[in-house]
């Protein structure tokens, strides 16, 4: 066995047992030490993935396979592509950044294992080959998630750690309950087939199950995919989950935790389940055009600017949704991209809005604004080009996501009759975007400031550097989309039904 066969293992390990070795430390130690570990993390996902596109992205790469619960057909069945790869990076970068942040505001080490526990979570789903190990390593971010919420969460807010108890209780009852439709799928999918194995399961292509089986199973899969993703009107958990949750908590669950729930679509109900994902694509397509208007709309009346990011995260999952929905190769890859700029500029944001919040002890758009430019311009400017970069301006990241789901939907024969009004709908939803952030720029950006804000200090090198990496992958990831496309390209050939012709 070669060396870089261990590559995945120890990539998935090493954040799991870095949590084991902090809850002896003392709380001094344990931040930098959790610094450490997420570093060693991006180390090994960065050579994953470099070994990774040496052998080409467009097959399954590095896979370790051994029996784990011999009794259940369980394995420890690994492996990365094209697919996995960019959320493989985004993800252990999002964990150092994470970290670094908590080096000077985190509470202590508690805090810290959750946010290791969550990045092997999300680790280990996004390379997990088999079905149960994937649903396993799924529901391993559910617990550290609520803790961060309902113990880390901002009691500032109206009913203080009521509303804080509401959130978490809700998070995990809606995820909880998108779990239990997600493995009932799983289970009608395995009984038929006789296997968990994701690569022979993609290999089939959806033989050896009837249409109806695959659409029930496509059925039950997709809508408790959905509820992480999260998709209207299965959404309302998100907005009290980000609002409460502390900057670190609010940066992984938009740039971690939604990510399982549609890379879970691409994975799993899209190759395996292709005829049964057809017939419930024009649903998915149509809640996810709902939400991409709703959220849209509600982010035009929204005062506080934390919900407003995380209600604007709903609009940009339903991007990432219609994309799958059109079951076209254009449209996936605009998926999979939006799925990516998502998880950046989201985290920027959440990081900006955060230090805002700080300083002003509120996230209220009166109370932040007027005149951010003169009292906070580095902040000021932050928040602007997450603002812009959100509203999907050319040269930004969200603009090729969003650009390529249109056009997959435009033509996508899996949504039928309702392809271009979907497209349609999903392009006005894009003006809808430049409104809202352009009324949030012109509250906050502009005008006189108050006496009582003048001394305010702007972002520190801390700051600074935490938030240099999103900005620069913004910018590059809107100039440069070709690298991100070409390592997407191949293996949206292959989990397509026919190479991306549906019949």
């Amino acid at each position: 066995m070669s060396w870089s066969s261990w590559l995945l293992p120890v990539l998935v390990l090493v954040p799991f047992i870095g949590a084991l070795v902090l809850t002896v430390l003392p709380d001094r130690f344990a931040v930098r030490t959790g610094l450490g570990v997420a570093l060693v993390t991006l180390a090994l996902a960065v050579l994953a993935t470099y070994e990774t596109s040496v052998a080409g992205f467009g097959r399954m790469q590095l896979e370790v396979r051994t029996d784990w619960v011999p009794a259940l057909g369980l394995q420890a069945h690994l492996g990365m592509d094209g697919v996995s790869a960019p959320l493989v990076l985004l993800t252990a970068l999002l964990a150092v950044l994470v970290c670094l942040h908590l080096t000077r505001v985190g509470p202590g080490r508690h805090l810290v294992i959750c946010v290791l526990v969550v990045t092997g979570g999300a680790l280990a789903t996004f390379t997990a080959l088999d079905l149960l190990l994937f649903f396993i390593a799924f529901e391993t971010v559910l617990i550290p998630m609520w803790l961060v919420i309902r113990i880390w969460g901002d009691t500032t807010q109206p009913g203080g750690t009521a509303t804080r108890d509401d959130a978490a209780s809700r998070f995990v009852l809606y995820t909880a309950t998108g779990s239990a439709l997600m493995l009932l799928g799983i289970i009608l999918v395995i009984a038929r087939t006789g296997t968990s194995d994701l690569t022979e399961l993609i290999e089939r292509g959806g033989a050896g199950m009837s249409v109806t089986t695959q659409t029930v199973a496509a059925g039950l899969i997709v809508f408790g995919l959905a509820v992480k993703t999260p998709m209207w009107p299965l959404h309302t958990w998100l907005p009290p989950a980000h609002t409460i949750a502390p900057t670190a908590g609010s940066v992984l669950l938009a740039g971690i935790l939604l990510k399982l729930g549609t890379y879970g679509l691409v994975r799993v109900a899209l190759p395996v389940l292709p005829a049964g994902l057809q017939n419930v694509a024009p649903w998915l397509g149509g809640f996810a055009v709902v939400g991409i208007v709703w959220a849209g709309l509600a982010c035009l009346t929204e005062r506080d600017l934390k919900r407003l990011v995380a209600l604007s995260s709903v609009a940009h999952m339903g991007f990432v949704l219609l994309g799958v929905a059109s079951m076209t190769p254009t449209g996936l890859q605009g998926a999979l991209y939006a799925n990516i700029a998502h998880g950046v500029v989201s985290a920027l944001l959440f990081f900006v809005v955060g230090a805002l919040k700080d300083r002003h002890h509120s996230a209220d758009l009166t109370v932040l604004g007027p005149g951010l430019r003169d009292r906070l311009p580095r902040l000021g400017g932050l928040l602007t080009l997450g603002a812009v970069a959100g509203l999907g301006l050319p040269g930004l990241a969200v603009f090729w996501g969003e650009l390529l789901t249109i056009a997959g939907a435009w033509q996508s024969s899996a949504l039928g009759a309702l392809d271009r009004p979907y497209a349609v709908i999903a392009a006005v939803g894009t003006v809808i975007a430049a409104a809202y952030w352009l009324r949030v720029l012109r509250l906050i950006w502009q005008g006189t400031p108050l006496t009582d804000q003048a001394e305010l200090p702007d972002a520190t090198p801390h700051e600074t550097a935490v938030t240099l990496p999103l900005v620069v992958a913004t910018v590059v990831l809107g100039l440069l989309p070709g690298p991100l496309l070409s390592t997407t390209a191949g293996v949206v050939r292959l989990l397509l039904p026919g190479g991306g012709v549906v019949p």
